[in-house]
């Protein structure tokens, strides 16, 4: 009987042995699996998008903010709290402490449940990145398994780098380099000994020793950690003195704050599908913002806003009315501001990038310049005389009979006067007397969808986003060469190796240097004396262009100073009117005149003055000086034209592809004016539709 009972005892054993080593041979192979995530350790780390001088503009991540640190950036006095508050025999054992355990063991005994886990740091980190917070004995055991494999195959150092950069320190701060950024503003190079050990003190309970909302229990804690360090001899008395004294500037304001969220979001959007770890790869994207000309282009445009809210007695809580700013460096291209909307918050609709609308009277300049290429010259007479035009839509005989927004005409007009004065009479019949087709072809090198077929192009009638107004007129503020604006510079990887990189992108010549400077010239003008007086600052040259589109629904200032070129729109989402003499000029034009006087208060030393190119002169016609080139010579006098020209279909076949765009709702007519002029000399709205 005895016998058999040792011989089930011994098959019982056997058994037993056997599942005990198939288990274990399991649990092996799941727990080599696990392993394998600490052993090569890749954490999602956020990626941090800069200026062009380095300041940050914000971090971008999924759903943990993690920036990595590596061994060698910890300070030693951070590594010794670390080590003395949770894990003092952490260069001596090889993962598990058989001391802690037993000294854990008994304390739950005595307390007949789970109180104290005895956990090493590494036994922590397996905790934090492989397994679950229970407290149960299987989880123990596989967790006690894993620290030994852990410690075999990597270095006390490393151990300690993946510790830091895994463990949560509260605020929505992962790891130790991200705490110190967000609680303190500092490098972890930077850190006193007292902020190290408030860092340290946060992992137990991150939350309820938050110090930027609990700075009394985050201190009181730091000083237990320092008193650690003392009681064991690896402080002074008077490195501890000393930091139990201190008490560090703790800042509130989140780590992830987005100071320039439209311009995040464009870069974000510019490469989706290129860069698809972009917010894990722990990437540093420059951009060519300029934070400075950021805050002033914001300041610029609310202060344009609220004018505008004032005049119209809107809400501004329950306005549609937006706006966008654009300022990009001429030689380069580089973006240095982009604001695409008065409130992030309500919208984040990119108006600078993501609009498309009618330029109106901003788009005369190119005509111009046209012309200017074609032989004619500032001084050169058009006619400013009513024109009427005949066309067919289907079957039904249609007239067209374009006015000037003050309601008449002046006769003979110079080029350089109709510019200035934005009179859509003169601009009409320059463009018959140049060929729509003519201006066409000439208008290629700008790269624009969609130019108009027939007369419509007079006006305006096409669509443009801000970003792409601001292409085209480099044409002018960059002497003739058009430069694509450029938003992002480089992008360097977590590494440090540089993995995208842009330079300035020249696309092609609009015009030569000498004949841009006429345009340049004209524009001044306007500035000075014609439909962007407001525009106008003193002590340094400006050049530019108003644009209104029909019933005042998109007003538009485009202009430069000789080193940098800016773009404003005003409109609602909703192709609504704007407001009662909301013009291009009233409206946009201050907002502009608001950014180069902050800019030449802030930067002194800026370039004032445009530099005239070889090959323009001065010369005298009608008592007058008046600028020329070898292509655009001094005029002879030209007699007026026929005041009326009715074109028949089979004259000028273009004429019938008028049709849909004359009849948009949002037809590009000019209506700008002198802001000054007297309010009798406006004449209503209803007297500017074309038909």
């Amino acid at each position: 009987m005895i016998h058999r009972l040792i011989k089930g005892s011994i098959i019982l054993v056997f058994i037993f042995a056997i599942a005990l080593i198939s288990a274990f041979i399991y649990a092996y192979q799941e727990i080599e699996l696990d392993a394998d995530k600490l052993i090569n350790y890749k954490p999602e780390v956020s990626s941090v998008i800069l200026d062009r001088n380095g300041k940050q503009l914000a971090f971008v991540f999924k759903k943990r903010h993690r920036l990595y640190a590596r061994y060698d950036e910890l300070p030693a006095y951070l590594v010794e709290a670390l080590v003395a508050v949770e894990d003092t025999r952490f260069f001596e054992h090889h993962g598990v402490n058989p001391d802690a355990i037993i000294r854990a063991i008994l304390t739950d005994i005595k307390a007949r449940k789970f109180v104290e886990g005895g956990s090493t740091l590494t036994q922590q980190l397996i905790k934090n990145k492989l397994l679950s917070n229970e407290k149960k004995l299987a989880r123990k055991l596989k967790e006690a398994i894993l620290a030994l494999k852990i410690e075999r195959e990597l270095t006390k150092e490393q151990i300690l780098e993946r510790y830091l950069n895994e463990i949560y320190f509260g605020n929505g701060y992962y790891g130790v380099k991200t705490a110190s950024k967000g609680f303190f503003h500092k490098e972890l190079n930077q850190l006193t000994l007292k902020e190290s050990a408030i860092l340290v003190g946060l992992p137990n309970a991150p939350s309820y020793l938050n110090p930027a909302k609990h700075y009394k229990r985050a201190l009181s804690r730091a000083n237990s950690v320092l008193y650690r360090m003392r009681s064991i001899g690896w402080l002074s008395e008077i490195e501890y003195i000393k930091a139990i004294k201190e008490s560090p500037k703790v800042y509130k304001n989140s780590l992830t704050q987005n100071i320039a969220p439209y311009v995040v979001d464009e870069v974000l959007r510019r490469f989706k599908g290129k860069l698809n770890d972009i917010r894990t790869g722990g990437y540093k994207i420059y951009t060519t913002i300029d934070m400075n000309h950021q805050k002033i282009a914001k300041d610029a445009l609310n202060y344009a806003y609220n004018k505008i809210l004032k005049s119209n007695k809107e809400n501004p809580n329950k306005s549609t009315l937006n706006a966008g700013f654009l300022s990009v460096e001429n030689k380069t291209g580089d973006i240095l501001s982009m604001v695409g909307g008065v409130n992030y918050s309500k919208s984040a609709f990119n108006r600078i990038t993501q609009t498309v609308r009618q330029p109106g009277s901003s788009f005369k300049p190119f005509i111009y310049q046209t012309a200017l290429d074609m032989g004619y010259n500032p001084a050169t007479k058009l006619t400013d005389l009513s024109r009427t035009f005949q066309y067919y839509k289907g079957n039904k005989r249609m007239i067209w009979s374009p006015k000037n927004y003050e309601g008449n005409f002046k006769g003979e007009i110079t080029l350089r006067e109709s510019l200035i004065h934005s009179r859509n009479l003169a601009t009409v019949n320059l463009v018959y007397d140049l060929g729509v087709q003519t201006i066409r072809k000439r208008l290629k090198p700008l790269d624009i969808p969609h130019i108009p077929r027939d007369m419509s192009i007079s006006l305006g009638n096409l669509g443009l986003s801000p970003l792409k107004m601001a292409q085209i007129f480099s044409a002018f503020a960059n002497y003739g060469h058009i430069i694509e604006p450029r938003l992002v510079s480089k992008i360097v990887s977590n590494d440090g190796a540089v993995i995208y990189e842009t330079n300035s992108k020249e696309i092609k010549d609009f015009t030569k240097p000498e004949q841009a400077y006429l345009m340049t010239s004209i524009l001044q003008d306007v500035v000075k004396e014609g439909s962007g007086k407001r525009a106008k600052v003193e002590g340094i040259e400006l050049a530019g262009k108003t644009g209104t589109t029909n019933k005042n629904v998109d007003a538009w200032f485009c202009g430069y100073s000789p080193t940098i070129e800016t773009i404003v729109w005003f409109g609602r989402d909703n192709n609504k009117p704007i407001g009662k003499r909301a013009t291009g000029g009233a409206v946009s034009a201050p907002a502009f005149a608001y950014y180069y006087k902050e800019l030449i208060k802030q930067y002194p030393e800026i370039k004032r003055k445009f530099d005239r190119p070889d090959g323009v002169m001065t010369g005298i016609i009608d008592g007058k000086t008046e600028l020329y080139t070898k292509f655009s010579p001094l005029p002879n006098k030209i007699p007026l034209k026929d005041s009326i020209t009715i074109l028949h279909e089979e004259e000028e076949p273009s004429i019938k592809r008028v049709t849909k765009s004359f009849f948009s709702p949002n037809y590009g007519v000019d209506e700008d004016v002198d802001p000054d002029e007297p309010e009798e000399t406006i004449i209503e709205r209803d007297n500017v539709d074309m038909f």
